[in-house]
């Protein structure tokens, strides 16, 4: 076997690992667990037969399929599973690549806004691919499935998920989204949310923050945009009242449009923005959801 897949699911991030895989040399095949997501463009999909994430039993069945190059996209699973099969087979593991050629790879270092040029050097390479890096590109065929059961170690469940607590927000997530309306420090407080909340509701979208707001206890870590939190790609993203520091900026660059409003115009996130409002967040967005409501009643 040549490159093999780790397939989470069959979203976009799924989909540029997959677009990305396919550049590479050689037959591609895919891996799943518990079943099968619908993929084309691949060889065969090996479809392991544990129903639990446990990343280390996950590794091992990767290991057993003896891959010489291995690809995920590159999620909090795709890093945490190829970490733990490069230390089973003795590969070497890159995070976050956006290129590959033979063993040359470019990869995205403190969150996009460097790029490191490296070398891998092993006889198994493993790498993840940076969210949102990669343009996706369909591919014809439907894959063979193939169940198997890896021959796992006790050691390898000891670690799993056995339980997953639903956030709120009307069944839609931050990375799914259309639209996510994003607050900062500018907002002020918690209850300076409120307006945001009501403009997401009539864009049809969910309310976001950064890394400051977390911190500050006014919002849930799952709210939470960035490099540490959510990376998102909305249609379109309107951060209120934040700054755009890189690690917030990693998270929102799959974007389509970003509209940002903010009190200083020499805010780091207008350089990048699509669109730009100099003002008081508190007044604008309320402003906006005025207008919004007018033009549809």
């Amino acid at each position: 076997m040549s490159v093999l897949v780790f397939v989470e699911d069959a979203g976009e991030l799924a989909q540029q690992a997959l677009t990305f895989a396919r550049g590479l040399d050689g037959e591609v095949d895919a891996i799943a667990f518990g079943a099968a997501p619908a993929v084309t463009g691949v060889g065969t999909l090996h479809v392991a037969e544990i129903d639990v994430y446990a990343p280390q039993a996950w590794a091992r069945a990767i290991a057993s399929l003896q891959p010489t190059t291995v690809v995920a996209a590159g999620t909090d699973r795709g890093n945490e599973v190829l970490a733990h099969a490069a230390a089973m087979t003795g590969g070497v593991f890159a995070a976050n690549v956006v290129r590959a050629d033979g063993d040359a790879v470019t990869r995205q270092r403190w969150g996009g806004s460097l790029l490191e040029e490296a070398r891998l050097h092993g006889d198994v390479t493993l790498m993840t691919v940076a969210p949102h890096a990669v343009a996706i590109e369909e591919a014809a065929g439907e894959p063979t499935v193939r169940a198997f059961a890896p021959e796992l170690e006790d050691a390898d469940l000891v670690a799993q998920v056995v339980e997953r607590v639903e956030t709120s927000g009307g069944g839609l997530s931050l990375a799914e989204a259309p639209v996510v309306v994003s607050g900062g420090r500018g907002v002020g407080s918690a209850e300076g949310f409120a307006p945001l909340e009501e403009l997401a509701g009539l864009l049809g979208g969910v309310v976001g923050c950064s890394r400051a707001v977390t911190m500050a206890g006014w919002r849930p870590h799952t709210d939470q945009v960035g490099q540490t939190g959510t990376k998102i790609s909305p249609d379109i993203y309107i951060p209120c009242g934040i700054s755009g520091a890189t690690q917030h900026m990693a998270g929102c660059k799959g974007a389509k449009k970003l509209l940002a409003i903010n009190s200083d115009p020499e805010a780091p996130i207008m350089a990048t923005a699509d669109y730009a409002v100099i003002g008081d967040v508190l007044e604008i967005v309320p402003a906006i959801t005025a207008e919004l409501r007018r033009v549809r009643a």
